[in-house]
């Protein structure tokens, strides 16, 4: 089999809703313009709010196992200092997502396809292969983190849960959650991204059970997120930069526009797309990350103590708010983040390769190729070859930046927006905001490559 080489017309839309539940799609379409009627913006946001949906899936996806580490080493070993780097982080990638949605709503174009005809063929190839490969490599941690804490949790309960059995009751789950988006009908898809809202209330009620248990320092929370603390040592800058850098990673530049046609949304849907972003998304990715941050430099940061992996949290806990409690809620938040991730990254393994290989993303193609991801159920039994992690990062930290640049470039280009294209004043901000985010992302991959180098200075 080949790569699908597209053709100079762009294709519009997908045929998951649209196709077979065009009656359900045209009424929802019916109920936003009468939202969008109304005068007051709170009841336009409270209408929004029950139409929202893939916002849910940017923060279900970002909020994963690397996203609980960074938040935990951070507070561990700089207490509430470091507060600033997740939203800053989170706000320059919505800015980015933000134009990401606005261009594939008034198009409707596939992305792949625009990066392949506007930009490029060798960086949308390098862009999928990319997101790909990452697909796969980043499922590892959530399977092994996600058995540690299932069976620790078990523990709790005097039982005794075999590695394997942990793996597969996570492997049933996430298949189940990633066939159910493949399958097309609206009520399906719409149930979820209700599941992932769900699982992400779950991990943020968890993290704030401990903090609550804790309390909090208002006075160094505020100074936490408004003082913009720098570290200047190396342990510190990687984790301000991987912050600002890798809040919004190159798979959910993939994942973002292909869940919103998906959905079969349009230009009516623009304003609902930005409060989507806002409260799906940005909203939380910040109050779960900071609950991260608060929690552990309430507890480990004051004592002194050093964390070598999430899951050690839950143990240094035990002091604080006991060992049943510590480990449970714990356990559970940090479940929930591994679970929604790797369910994503399955979608997006089918998303990738029917649009590389050119089979729709329905019926059991679609589920075939998602079922690529779930080689990452490996890592709940051995662990990553030490090249294979460094070798994606090094892509992703690569490929971030070029992504950035290539919807920055395509929100400008007439030939393919024509008149959507932002001038004037809102162009302009536009433009520098976009900027603004790709310098951030190109300078932490530039400081992550000289580190996984060796060249930077120590």
């Amino acid at each position: 089999m080949f790569l699908r080489k597209p053709g100079k017309r762009l294709r519009i839309g997908l045929p998951m809703v649209e196709e077979r539940d065009p009656a359900a799609l045209q009424q929802e379409v019916e109920l936003l313009r009468q939202i969008n009627a109304l005068p007051s913006r709170w009841q336009r946001w409270r209408g929004y709010w029950k139409l929202a949906g893939p916002g849910w899936m940017q923060s279900a996806i970002t909020l994963g196992a690397g996203t609980a580490g960074s938040a935990i080493f951070a507070g561990s070993a700089y207490g509430y200092k470091l507060l600033w780097v997740q939203p800053v982080g989170i706000l320059l990638g919505v800015i980015v997502l933000a134009a990401i949605g606005y261009q594939t709503l008034v198009t409707r174009a596939r992305t792949y396809d625009v990066f392949w005809t506007k930009l490029h063929p060798l960086v949308a190839l390098f862009w999928g292969l990319n997101v790909l490969l990452a697909s796969i490599v980043w499922v590892f941690p959530q399977y092994s983190l996600g058995t540690a804490v299932l069976r620790d949790m078990a523990d709790v309960a005097g039982l005794a849960l075999p590695r394997w059995v942990a793996a597969l009751g996570i492997f049933v789950v996430v298949t189940a959650l990633g066939w159910s988006y493949g399958s097309g009908r609206r009520k399906n898809i719409r149930a979820f991204e209700r599941t992932l809202k769900y699982l992400v209330y779950v991990m943020i009620l968890a993290f704030l059970a401990v903090v609550v248990k804790t309390g909090v320092n208002w006075g160094e929370l505020v100074h936490g997120f408004f003082g913009f603390h720098m570290p200047r040592d190396l342990r510190g800058i990687t984790i301000v930069l991987g912050g600002l850098g890798a809040a919004v990673g190159v798979n959910m530049t993939f994942l973002y526009p292909y869940s919103l046609l998906a959905r079969g949304w349009g230009k009516e849907h623009l304003g609902l797309k930005d409060f989507d972003l806002a409260v799906s998304t940005f909203l939380p990715f910040v109050v779960a990350t900071s609950l991260v941050v608060v929690a552990t430099a309430n507890t480990l940061h004051v004592r002194g103590i050093e964390v070598r992996s999430a899951l050690d949290v839950a143990h240094t806990l035990e002091p604080v708010i006991g060992l049943t409690l510590a480990r449970v809620v714990f356990s559970l938040g940090i479940l929930s983040m591994c679970l929604t991730t790797a369910t994503l990254e399955m979608v997006i393994a089918g998303f990738v390769l029917s649009e590389m290989f050119g089979f729709e993303l329905n019926g059991w193609r679609y589920r075939a190729a998602s079922m690529s991801a779930n080689l990452g159920i490996l890592g709940a039994f051995y662990a990553l070859p030490f090249w294979l992690p460094v070798l994606t990062s090094s892509f992703n930290l690569l490929m971030l930046p070029v992504a950035y640049i290539g919807f920055y470039l395509l929100q400008n280009r007439v030939d393919y927006l024509g008149k959507y294209v932002v001038r004037g004043t809102k162009g302009y901000v536009w433009n520098a905001l976009l900027l603004l985010a790709v310098f951030v992302v190109a300078m932490g991959a530039w400081v992550k490559l000289l580190t996984v180098l060796g060249a930077w200075p120590k």
